[in-house]
């Protein structure tokens, strides 16, 4: 550690380094040093992201991007180079390391302690697709293909049914048929894509609410973190994805499905602050198809839930054999909601 601490260029010397964080994906220290200066370092997971260089590149692109935007977002994460001028270091065996700019006087919650911290984090993102609203998006990486091609995850789920490598196809059978009458309508906005009806644009892709910085006296947003996952997308996907985990009454686990609701009045306070952002650059048919992206990030995360309890728990961590079940179980009711709450959706998108 010492080693890769002292690639970069740091103000004053690190004088303590330890784990920081609550995420599963990449290796992140909190360093400090002896000016009282703090900084992020990681080692990206590169079973996750096969192409780190990629990953990386698209982080320097958009966050140099956004730092011109200071009239519209308040920070950026900013890169730390190394001692050679470089923005990330790679070392002799393949790993990626990388540096950050704590964000000071900040704090990072996983769940809103109240519906302004829901509509702050709405703020934060609206004002992040509206900083790169004039950003190529198609100039950017796919840093995890077809990550957000709910068509593909059918075929995913599919091929699950088919090998059955667990044996549990004859316990799911219920909530196989369930998703699979569901499989035109999750293909709508990729269909919208594939026209031409829909722009491409920036798009994070893990818009949950810990990963928007909120500042530790006035809640207000300070900057959008985890941009690992920056690709060519639909604005919808944001949308709806920040619905999905944030608008739902209860956890994505919940084995009681008669606590499982859509909150229509968090479902409100997010399109509120989300389209105060970034209205005036979506056009008409985006704005129209949000509601349709709540459902449609529900339906395909309920979809790779089911497909990876079918595969035997390859790739979301469970803590017992049928927790996957269960979380495609609570993704299929939430959608349910989104039925019966449609109209209401719809009508509150138009009146914004």
């Amino acid at each position: 550690m010492e080693n890769i601490i002292r690639v970069f260029y740091t103000d004053g010397q690190v004088i303590n380094c330890a784990r920081y964080g609550n995420g599963h994906i990449n290796e992140t220290y909190l360093l400090s040093t002896n000016h009282s200066h703090l900084y992020i370092l990681q080692k990206l997971n590169k079973n996750v992201f096969p192409d780190c260089e990629c990953v990386m590149d698209n982080i320097i692109a958009v966050t140099s991007h956004l730092k011109k935007k200071s009239n519209i977002i308040k920070q950026t994460l900013t890169l730390v180079p190394t001692r050679n001028g470089d923005l990330y270091y790679v070392t002799e065996t393949g790993d990626f390391w990388r540096l950050y700019e704590f964000v000071n006087n900040s704090i990072c919650l996983d769940s809103p302690e109240s519906p302004d911290d829901f509509r702050q984090s709405a703020i934060a993102y609206g004002q992040f697709q509206n900083a790169l609203a004039d950003f190529p998006a198609e100039t950017l990486n796919e840093t995890i293909s077809r990550f957000h091609d709910t068509p593909s995850r059918f075929e995913q789920l599919k091929c699950a049914v088919s090998e059955d490598r667990a044996g549990r196809v004859k316990t799911s059978r219920r909530e196989i048929d369930a998703f699979f009458a569901r499989e035109q309508e999750g293909a709508i906005l990729a269909g919208l894509l594939q026209k031409g009806e829909l722009p491409l644009r920036v798009t994070h892709n893990d818009t949950k609410l810990n990963n928007v910085m909120l500042d530790d006296v006035n809640r207000k947003p300070l900057c959008v973190i985890d941009l690992d996952t920056v690709m060519p997308g639909l604005v919808a996907y944001d949308f709806g994805d920040s619905i999905r985990f944030g608008a739902s009454t209860a956890a994505e686990d919940e084995q009681d499905l008669e606590k499982v609701r859509l909150s229509i009045e968090l479902f409100q306070v997010y399109s509120a602050g989300f389209l105060s952002e970034c209205y005036s650059n979506l056009t008409t048919v985006e704005i129209e198809t949000l509601p349709l992206g709540a459902k449609t990030m529900t339906l395909e995360c309920g979809v790779r839930f089911l497909t990876d309890h079918l595969n035997g728990d390859i790739y979301f961590r469970t803590a017992y054999p049928t927790q996957n079940l269960i979380r495609c179980r609570t993704q299929l009711k939430l959608v349910e909601e989104m039925d019966k709450n449609w109209q209401e959706m719809n009508h509150i998108i138009q009146i914004r």
